[in-house]
């Protein structure tokens, strides 16, 4: 019921949008719209505010919308609403209106992203655990507890910038350049050649391949310092790194932890790697009851998770940014697909994506809605691809109109028609195989 609810839920946001962005351009440009459909079908419900207004309908089959406008599909208009309709207005305006559609999918994503920029997006730092010998970043001399920061120069804060970034560059071939802050804080540069994984992996673990995990263990680094705890109290700050307690050393966060809960109520010698210097605070941990069992804390939490976080005006050159580089992305992966370079079976349908809604929309309202931007913009993109039937087609169209001064002929547009509905079924028919061989196992 999730993955349904989910699911769906996500459809009308992106339908509505995309729609909505269609019948607000044709009404800025004083076109009359008839019909505001989300679905195809009977009418479920149907409501008219206002006599021979725009008619608002819900329709049975809920897989897509259309905005029906004056003059669209017929020249059966009456000579005073000639002005209002669709085919007499300028290649221009028919352009703008068409381009609407896509366009309101790519300013959802940006507003998504905008909004989550503001709020802060937590996720995990790109920790490295020690590579498996023969793989990729072992042989780039990736070494425990490395940090990854930026990849080719572009920075990273989480694995999912990690992984993102990655992705782009396995498309694309060759060697990236990691720049790593290792354990003991000095910053190194290693050359990750990317030949042993491909496109085709990127629906599977590719980082696992590279030989990139997450650190199984972390170090005894202090990331979050609680207000008013004993740690903030005793002068620790966020970065220190404790080496040792009561002068016996520790060589991660367990052992440190563990040291600590040992030792409620009682004051406990820390030696602190602090920015470069070493020194020795004392604390006292306070006496907390968990499980039955007194233990000691000082109010740290490891230095694992990060918040993404920006002012307002950046985080909205982030969005636009973010959406943009996903545009480029999924252009560059239907590309390669046919050329041949990539394999169909990244192709996905709506038994994946309603399985990936349900799936996010369990972990948490973030991540679906960061699911919603991500197929927004595919969907924009989709839409504006130069097949007759999508708006991509008739924007085609359009543009050679305005080239050659004259409207494409009605026996061009059937014709182009009928390929874009042949296009998009096999588009469709290898979705829904893929997405049937997934749930297979396949």
């Amino acid at each position: 019921m999730l993955t349904l609810i989910a699911f769906l839920g996500a459809l009308g946001i992106l339908i509505v949008f995309h729609e909505f962005g269609h019948y607000l351009a044709a009404r800025l440009c004083g076109v009359k719209v008839l019909r505001f459909s989300l679905g195809f079908g009977k009418a479920l419900y149907l409501k008219q505010f206002k006599p021979g207004g725009t008619e608002w309908v819900l329709a049975a089959f809920p897989l897509g919308g259309y905005v029906k406008m004056l003059g669209e599909q017929d020249d059966n208009v009456q000579p005073e609403d000639l002005p209002f309709a669709f085919n007499r207005q300028s290649v221009a305006k028919r352009f703008f209106i068409v381009a609407a559609g896509p366009l309101a999918n790519f300013l959802l994503a940006i507003l998504i992203y905008w909004g989550l920029f503001i709020y802060g997006m937590p996720g995990q730092r790109p920790l490295l655990d020690t590579p498996p010998a023969e793989t990729a970043a072992a042989r780039a001399g990736i070494a425990h507890w490395d940090t990854i920061e930026q990849i080719d120069g572009k920075p990273v804060q989480t694995w999912e910038d990690v992984n993102w970034y990655l992705a782009q560059k396995v498309v694309d071939g060759g060697e990236v350049a990691l720049s790593v802050r290792d354990a003991h804080g000095q910053d190194r540069v290693r050359l990750l050649r990317l030949a042993g994984v491909s496109g085709d992996d990127l629906d599977k673990d590719f980082l696992n391949k590279l030989g990139l995990r997450p650190a199984r263990t972390v170090p005894a680094r202090l990331g979050q310092i609680l207000a008013d705890s004993p740690a903030q109290r005793a002068g620790l700050e966020a970065g220190d790194l404790i080496t040792a307690v009561d002068s016996v050393p520790v060589g991660d966060w367990n052992s440190f932890s563990q040291a600590v809960r040992a030792k409620p109520g009682q004051s406990i010698v820390l030696t602190v790697l602090h920015q470069g210097t070493m020194r020795a605070l004392a604390v006292v941990p306070q006496r907390e009851r968990v499980a039955g069992k007194t233990i000691g804390r000082i109010g740290v939490a490891p230095d694992v998770l990060v918040t993404v976080q920006y002012p307002a005006g950046t985080a909205l050159v982030r969005g636009a940014l973010k959406c943009w580089d996903t545009s480029v992305f999924s252009l560059k992966m239907m590309g390669r697909m046919l050329a041949g370079e990539l394999s169909w079976r990244n192709l996905s349908g709506p038994l994946t994506i309603a399985q990936v809604a349900g799936e996010t929309a369990h972990i948490g309202w973030l991540p679906y809605l960061l699911f919603i931007a991500l197929v927004s913009v595919s969907l924009g993109v989709l839409n504006l691809l130069p097949v007759p039937i999508l708006d991509g087609g008739h924007l085609m169209y359009y543009m050679i109109e305005a080239i050659k001064g004259k409207p494409v002929s009605m026996q061009a547009m059937e014709v182009g028609q009928r390929i874009g509905i042949v296009v998009l079924m096999m588009l469709m028919s290898v979705a829904l195989y893929n997405d049937i061989a997934r749930q297979l196992g396949h």
